[in-house]
Order: C-alpha cells, then structure tokens, then sequence
C-alpha cells in the first residue's frame, strides 16, 4: 500500500522523506523432501516513510512447506501488526495438519474475524492486511496450491527459459473487479483484505512446480516498480538466488518505491538422496 500508516504504540517513526541506507540482506534456508528439496529466500525493505516495516513473511526454517507474505494496508491502524498477526494466524491454522482448498480459505477467512477484533481492542480505526501464500500438497513438492487476497502477487518464474514470468494471481482491485472504488479511492486500490471483512471467498488455485522451478510472492511495494521481464531475468542469473533477491529490492530503491518491497522465492530443486527434514542454512 502507498499510504503512511499512523503511528502505532511501540513503534517509532522516521517521516523524513530521507532514503534508507540500510543494506538489503536476504535470508535462507533448505526444506527437504523425499525427492526434492526447496531453496527457499526472501528478504524485505521497509520504505524511508515509515517508521516500521508493514510487511511480513514466514520463518523459512519452517517444518512444512508453507509459506506467506502479508502487506498491512497503509493509512489504516495497526498495519505491520496486522501483517505479522496474519502470518501467525495462518501458521497456527495450517501447520500440522492435512493441507487442501477449503482448508486454506477457512484459515484466511479466520484471520479476517480475529484480525478485526485484535484491531477494534486496540485502536477506534479500521486496518486490514492482503496476502499471498503458497503451499507444497505432496511429497514431491511438485503439486502447489496458492492463494491470495488482495494486490500481494504469485508469480511462476523458469530461470532457465528467456521468458518474464508467470503471473499466476489476479489482483482483487477495484478495477479488476470490475467495482467503483469508493470516494477519494482509485481503481487500483485492493477491494479484498483481510481484517476488516471485506474478503467472503478467497482465491485459491491449484499449479504444478517442476524441477528448477520458482514460485515468486511478493508484496505490491515490489511488483508496481519490477515487472515480470525483470523477475525472470534477475533470477536466470548465475549468482547466488539470495543475492538476485536482494538485486531485486536494490532496483525498487533506485526507482523512488514508496513503499515496503517484500519478496519470497521457493525453487524446486531435485535431489538424489532421500530426505525428510529442513535445514536452516543462515
């Protein structure tokens, strides 16, 4: 979202219009499978406007393949709480169990009443949050099942094919939607949230991931500033997947990105050897 978030209790607040000049450093691990195992990075930037970060992603030395990325809506309260909370919230109710369609919608659809009430304990306004999350159904990580709500994106990149990659969401805007936004609101704002009620169906669908594959999520602060020619191209190249990602966030920087820029990239990666457990790598 592109709008300052007010400031929350505990948090600071650094409104200076000055450019961070904090590195971008990415994190990651290795979750093995059976016959395969997932290279797993992400790496976030929280934008010179705010105070705090307002997206939020999962642990990656995680103990099944789930993983989430959540942008707290800016302007609305409690944003990076909403993110973070909704993270959490997804976890609590996906990990350890059977994961399917009606599993995943029933748990975002949770995260929006809870989300809603943990927001009017805390603050008289309304905030809410949009997500987009992946999750491995099978033991060979080749079958996924993505969703989301709202503009946060899922796309599918092939390093080793020149081709932008594939945007597999469709962004729950007000112009998409085919919907008036409301007044002082544009056509590119998120019609669908989580946390104030707004979301009844969230998207679900099902893709496969084949070796060398990638499944890319990130927040709107990255995909409104790289487009997927850009994605695709960081990602074919020859250095390390973690220093891609953090390429990725440098060119949001040096584009004037008014927002936070979060990104997770799972890549399917074949192994020889029978494995059944993560191992962070740092």
């Amino acid at each position: 979202m592109s709008l300052v978030t007010p400031r929350e209790p505990g948090t600071s607040s650094r409104i200076d219009g000055t450019q961070s000049n904090q590195p971008i450093v990415a994190q990651q691990a290795v979750f093995a499978a059976r016959s395969s195992e997932l290279e797993l990075v992400a790496a976030s930037d929280c934008n010179r406007r705010h105070g705090v970060n307002e997206d939020s992603y999962s642990p990656l030395d995680r103990p099944s393949p789930v993983y989430v990325v959540a942008d707290g809506v800016g302007g609305g309260a409690m944003a990076s709480w909403t993110s973070r909370a909704l993270v959490q919230r997804v976890h609590a109710a996906l990990d350890q169990r059977r994961i399917d369609a009606a599993a995943i919608r029933a748990a975002l659809l949770d995260a929006d009443h809870e989300l809603g009430r943990g927001i009017a304990r805390a603050s008289a306004g309304s905030g809410a949050a949009t997500v987009a999350l992946c999750a491995g159904i099978g033991p060979s990580l080749a079958d996924w099942l993505i969703a989301w709500v709202g503009d946060c994106r899922v796309y599918r990149a092939r390093p080793t094919i020149s081709e932008p990659a594939e945007l597999l969401t469709r962004d729950d805007t007000y112009g998409q939607l085919g919907e008036q936004p409301p007044p002082g609101g544009s056509p590119d704002d998120p019609a669908r949230m989580i946390g104030n009620g707004a979301v009844v169906a969230p998207n679900v669908e099902s893709v496969k991931l084949h070796d060398g594959e990638m499944l890319v999520l990130c927040s709107d602060g990255l995909h409104k500033h790289v487009d997927a020619h850009e994605i695709s191209r960081a990602l074919r190249t020859q250095t390390p997947l973690s220093r891609a990602c953090e390429r990725l966030l440098e060119l949001v920087r040096s584009r004037g990105g008014t927002d936070d820029a979060t990104l997770l990239v799972v890549h399917r990666k074949p192994v020889r050897h029978r494995r059944f457990a993560w191992m962070a790598i740092r």
